[in-house]
């Protein structure tokens, strides 16, 4: 180990030269030794100190191992040697070699940073979805803090410190997941039984965290992109800066404050690029989930490899093996020959190709597949086949279509499709909330807009819940649903039929921009009336989307005012 002893800012490296010896093992044990005894606040320790503190079963046997590896981290300057005086008894103590030891700076910073290492190493991180909720959270406490006509710098730069330290957590330990995550993936001696008991818990962990990520990250997306647009955000990262660096020196309060806004101008950056999407980038969050989502396959294929390998399946170098096995136990070159064949169907060529006239011929007359090529029957082909190998008629090449009258009507197709979504957009919100019933017939589109959207919002129910609200993945609409404990039905009629189920209180909000206005309530939904409010103790029924049913009627949907229903 080398030192750097050139320039101002010289570095010595020699604490860290325990790690390239061969008792490297009993070197860490001792310093460990020396940590556990600073946290209880003994400074200094005799060889027979450490010797007994050290573990049973990598303990040396006698204290003289132990008195060599602490001399040894003295001149590395881990540790430093003081004379033990204190059990000095009589004159000749005095030239016997007995020192008491206690850890250096250097030796201190040396351990924090193996601590470190060894704990980034053995990081497994973790997908946290409370970690969304604290940002969702946060960011409407900022959002209250900016509406004060004098926000408190004070809770500002509560909320923005507990803000990024969440958010750093949840980075931080998807990236460590998402590595840990495909190193399982790429296991190739992985015990059986363990990976398939794993696998099954692996892949609920994720789909959880998807449904999360899915819920919260387009709320978040807005809540950031308010606090942008209304130009609050800047305000509130100079209050967070300017408290921070208000205990900075005098001679460096003006650079301190410039350094802290940077700092959390960064911060803020970073937090906004990982749950935005911007022209040309997606957001880490998308990213994320659709890593997430594509290591459920990969997981699956391991599954089916490691089924494959229990189940005996043999790969192709398996059956080259099993066939070599054969060539090397076949009696005579003849037999050597016939297996050839059968296992690669080299057969002698000696027709160009074979059509019914000469299969015929064939049956009548067969000839031996040992006759040589050239005793053989020839074959007639046709003089053109013979002189340019090919049966194509030559000429000029094909002129190059023009493709855009189809592009045009591509985009046209591309515009009308965006307006028919924005139109069953606009169709579906709601301006408050109303009960599901109360819902008029809606065109396949809006209902099938519709279905996604409740479809969310029941992924979300958990056990005792009575109210949720779910934001589509494009981030453009959120549903909100509670629900009610009357008994009642609902029934949303569609041209092809009707969906039944409990009866709901829904609020359709449209979140996406149209030019700075909401959107309006679109004509397919009723005014929002008076309902019964919901029970405390009431939980939502799951069914609430039921059987859709066909066109035609069948024998068990009777007709009624028009529509299919089917019989409860």
């Amino acid at each position: 180990m080398t030192s750097q002893n050139s320039g101002p800012h010289a570095v010595d490296y020699r604490p860290f030269a325990h790690l390239t010896v061969p008792s490297t093992a009993l070197y860490r044990q001792v310093m460990r030794t020396f940590l556990v005894a600073k946290e209880r606040f003994a400074v200094h320790l005799r060889p027979e100190d450490v010797h007994a503190a050290m573990e049973a079963g990598s303990r040396p046997a006698d204290v003289e191992s132990v008195v060599k590896a602490l001399d040894s981290l003295v001149e590395w300057g881990n540790l430093r040697a003081d004379p033990d005086t204190a059990r000095v008894t009589a004159v000749e103590d005095f030239y016997r070699k007995r020192f008491i030891y206690q850890l250096t700076r250097a030796g201190e910073a040396a351990e924090a940073a193996l601590g470190t290492y060894d704990q980034v190493l053995g990081r497994r991180g973790e997908l946290q979805a409370v970690a969304l909720h604290d940002i969702v959270t946060q960011l409407r406490a900022l959002l209250v803090i900016a509406a004060e006509d004098e926000p408190d710098p004070a809770k500002a730069h509560l909320a923005l410190s507990v803000l990024t330290a969440r958010f750093t957590d949840l980075a931080d330990n998807a990236r460590a997941f998402m590595g840990s995550l495909q190193r399982t993936i790429d296991l190739h001696d992985i015990e059986v039984e363990a990976f398939l008991a794993y696998k099954d818990r692996l892949i609920q962990y994720l789909e959880r965290f998807i449904q999360d990520l899915i819920t919260l990250g387009g709320r978040i997306a807005l809540l950031i992109g308010e606090l942008e647009a209304q130009g609050r955000a800047e305000p509130l990262l100079r209050l967070a800066a300017a408290r921070e660096a208000a205990d900075a020196a005098p001679e460096d309060a003006e650079h301190a404050q410039a350094s802290a806004y940077e700092k959390w101008a960064a911060r803020w950056s970073g937090l906004a690029q990982w749950f935005v999407s911007a022209e040309g980038r997606e957001s880490q969050a998308r990213l994320l989930r659709g890593r997430a989502l594509g290591s459920i396959p990969q997981l699956l294929s391991v599954v089916r490899q490691l089924n494959e390998r229990r189940a005996g399946r043999s790969d192709r170098s398996a059956d080259f093996r099993a066939l070599a096995r054969w060539f090397a136990g076949a009696p005579d070159d003849e037999s050597r020959h016939r297996l050839w064949r059968v296992a690669f169907g080299l057969y002698s060529s000696r027709h160009l190709t074979v059509d019914a006239d000469t299969l015929a011929e064939r049956s009548a007359e067969p000839e031996p597949a040992s006759t040589p090529w050239a005793e053989a029957r020839p074959l007639r082909i046709s003089p053109q086949l013979r002189r340019t190998g090919s049966y194509e008629r030559r000429g000029k090449p094909r002129r190059v279509a023009d493709r855009g009258e189809a592009k045009r009507r591509l985009a046209e197709i591309a515009a009308r499709q965006a307006e028919q979504a924005g139109a069953a957009r606009a169709r579906l919100a709601t301006g408050g909330p109303i009960r599901l019933s109360r819902m008029e017939e809606l065109d396949p589109l809006a209902f099938e807009l519709f279905l996604r959207l409740l479809g969310d919002a029941l992924a979300t129910w958990r056990p005792g819940m009575t109210t949720t609200a779910a934001t589509s993945g494009d981030g453009s609409m959120e549903i909100r649903l509670t629900a009610l404990d009357d008994g009642s039905t609902a029934d949303v009629h569609t041209p092809n039929g009707v969906f039944s189920g409990p009866d709901h209180l829904i609020e359709i909000i449209d979140l996406s921009p149209r030019d700075g206005a909401a959107a309006p309530a679109g004509p397919a939904l009723l005014p929002a009336e008076s309902v019964p409010k919901t029970a405390p103790g009431a939980v939502p029924r799951q069914g609430v989307l039921l059987r859709p049913l066909p066109a035609s009627p069948r024998p068990s949907v009777s007709q009624s005012s028009g529509h299919t229903k089917e019989d409860r």
